[in-house]
This record gives C-alpha cells, structure tokens and sequence, in this order.
C-alpha cells in the first residue's frame, strides 16, 4: 500500500525539447512515500531484480503483486531534489510565527560556593549566592525562553520559596525550557547569551558553555552563541561584587490562533 495524490496537471510528453504527445491524465496518480508492504516479498523482490526502479511499488507491480493506494497530500513533500527542500521550508516558514524573547539576571558573589556559569563550573575564588546553584546564565536564558513562549519567567516555573529547588543544579531548569518549546510544536532558531564580568575571563570556557547549553536544550551548538563583557570597572560587576547576564533567543512556533 502506498499514498499517492491524483494527477491535476496536463502531461506532456516531450522529446528533444519538443511535445509529442498529451497523456491523458485520468487514472493518473503521484506516488508518495513513505509506502508499507510485506517485508520479505519486498526483500526478495529486491533481491531477484537488480535493474533500477524509482520505488519499490514498481517492483511488487513487475513481480504480479497488487499494490493498493491511500489518499496521500501535497504537504507530504518528497525531498529528492534541491527545489525539494525550498519548498519544505516554505510550507513550514507559512505555518510558523517565529518569537523573541529576552532575559536578565544578577547575582551576588558569596563564599565558599562553586561558581557555575552556563552549565560549566569555573575555576574561581568565590561562586553565585542563590536558592539553586545561582548558574546566572542559564537562569536569564530561561527567562528569555519563557518570555518568547509568554509563560512567564523562571520563578513562575521553579518559585524559589520552594525548597524541592534548594540548590538544585540549574540544568534542570533548562531541561524544562527547551521541553516547552518542543510541547508548543516549535523550535529554538538560536540563542545569545552574554555574561557580564570583570572576572573570571569567559572566553577560555565559551566553547564548552555552548555545548552545554545545546546539549541541554537538544540543539545543535551553532545555534547557541555565549559572549562576555566587562562594565569598565562601573557599578556592581565593576566592583567584582557579582555577575550579571542577559539573553536573546529566537523560537518559531505554530501559528494556532494562541501563538
């Protein structure tokens, strides 16, 4: 069995760049995939006929096996060609919104606390003071998730009144970030993060910041940028009395009338 949709263009046979005759259409149908048969007709099908074919209903035809067919659908889109895929990405681009969302954190320096920016715990002499373990990068990437989905930010989710989170590692809170994207029928297009600091130096550990975060988000790393700045010695980062972030991300997500 196999889907397939009804021939709706006028064919043309052609030779030479020239038309030498019009197919009449009725009784025409597109093959689609995927198409479902018996797997050891197939196999031997496959086996006894080395001569090409352009799908395997074409072979259980040649071998006398009826092949039956299902209403298939145009948006069931064959990639075989390069136009193939253009097209794909205009059927999903038609159906998706795409979203922006933005985050900002701070948090206070406090000893005898491991420092943990991004999922990855720095060498330092101080960490993050916070109910959980204050990981401010990936708190303020949360939150910039949260906002592109219009669910509000990371206290809303994980409140920090709540003791189950007592100094739980921040990654769980991520975890459930990118499974609200998935649960909405999106995806993350890609996500900025910026951490704010005189020290420690982020750019030694960036490259492993991203594949954390993509690791937990189920991305892939390009998709994740993480960049640091100083505030020229000014105000709170300045006086190294702690460290803030912030965060841009950008979703697409179905347009359902609630999106």
């Amino acid at each position: 069995m196999i889907p397939a949709v009804a021939v709706s263009d006028t064919i043309k046979k052609v030779r030479d760049g020239i038309i030498i005759d019009t197919v009449p259409r009725e009784n025409l149908w597109r093959a689609q995939t995927p198409q479902g048969f018996h797997f050891p007709t197939l196999l031997e099908l496959h086996r006894t006929h080395r001569d090409a074919r352009t799908d395997d209903a074409a072979l259980l035809e040649q071998g006398g096996h009826p092949v039956a067919i299902v209403q298939g659908s145009d948006n069931n889109i064959k990639l075989t060609v390069a136009e193939d895929l253009m097209r794909l990405e205009g059927v999903i681009d038609g159906n998706l919104l795409p979203r922006v969302g933005l985050g900002y954190d701070v948090h206070a320096f406090e000893e005898g606390r491991k420092l943990i920016l991004c999922g990855i715990e720095i060498p330092h002499t101080k960490g993050l003071a916070g109910h959980s373990d204050a990981d401010v990068g990936i708190h303020t990437l949360c939150d910039a998730i949260y906002g592109a989905l219009a669910e509000g930010d990371i206290g809303r989710h994980f409140p920090p009144t709540d003791n189950e989170w007592k100094d739980m590692d921040s990654a769980r809170f991520l975890i459930h970030a990118g499974e609200r994207i998935r649960a909405r029928g999106g995806f993350l297009v890609n996500a900025d993060i910026t951490l704010i600091c005189e020290r420690p130096k982020i750019g030694p550990h960036a490259k492993a910041m991203q594949e954390r975060l993509a690791e937990l988000l189920q991305v892939n790393v390009s998709r994740i940028s993480v960049k640091a700045t100083t505030s020229e010695r000014l105000g709170f980062t300045g006086r190294e009395e702690g460290i803030a972030a912030t965060a841009a991300v950008s979703i697409m997500v179905p347009d359902n009338g609630d999106a």
